[in-house]
């Protein structure tokens, strides 16, 4: 029987202690509870906010490039400014390289340029600065200009730059319309002797070669070569 009360006196004064100590640090405990449910909870609104945003940029995106392939430019440009404005996540980047690839559709070739050039000094992705330049330089071989073309795709040619083959396309097609038939045969050769070059691209560079042998440009000819084949063109056209 003593045993029993003993017992009950000890149980007793461990509930009192516990509650003492509820009472004395209950509220904290409680307090960082809430804390904790409150950053939780915080953190899910925050995602779900982000993915939210990012589900009506793309709905915004998808919009404008209807827009923009139903031929209504000026609408499809006015929305995807709005995804450049105001876009989450990586629309706005993909809406300033549809503008641009859309500007250049309604040969506004000086603008789209000029959009080219502003994402790749803007982008902080390098890749993706690279891309831009490489388009832009598509855009500036019908002007026969290779050093507006160098400047933008010039780094790019280096071995092992995944972009190398398609910069030196590039650079060669702007040689061959300015006449430097010979500059442009050494990038096609260094394309064609690219075992990595991608197929369809080789296949092109092969029909390039092609045509430059036709009028007498060979790989290693030096500027004679050159000569003799403006003289073809010459004698060709008349």
């Amino acid at each position: 029987m003593s045993d029993e009360i003993f017992n009950e006196v000890n149980e007793d004064l461990r509930n009192e202690r516990m509650r003492k100590l509820w009472r004395q640090f209950g509220p904290w405990i409680i307090g960082a509870a809430v804390v904790i449910v409150l950053i939780v909870a915080g953190n899910e609104a925050w995602r779900w906010w982000q993915s939210s945003q990012q589900n009506a940029s793309a709905e915004q995106f998808v919009a404008a490039l209807d827009e923009v392939e139903a031929g209504n430019y000026e609408a499809g440009l006015e929305a995807l400014n709005a995804v450049e404005t105001s876009g989450a996540g990586n629309y706005p980047t993909l809406a300033s390289f549809r503008e641009a690839a859309a500007l250049a559709q309604q040969g506004q070739v000086d603008e789209a340029v000029a959009a080219y050039d502003a994402i790749a000094t803007t982008q902080n992705d390098q890749r993706l600065r690279e891309l831009a330049s490489l388009f832009a330089a598509y855009l500036l071989v019908d002007g026969g200009d290779p050093l507006a073309v160098s400047q933008r795709v010039g780094d790019l040619q280096v071995d092992g730059h995944p972009l190398r083959n398609a910069a030196r396309e590039a650079l060669g097609l702007s040689y061959y319309q300015a006449g430097q038939f010979v500059e442009a045969r050494t990038q096609f050769d260094a394309v064609a002797n690219d075992p990595a070059a991608p197929r369809n691209l080789a296949q092109r560079i092969g029909l390039y070669i092609a045509q430059l042998e036709s009028q007498g440009v060979t790989g290693g000819d030096s500027a004679d070569a050159e000569a003799d084949a403006a003289a073809t063109d010459a004698e060709a056209s008349e």
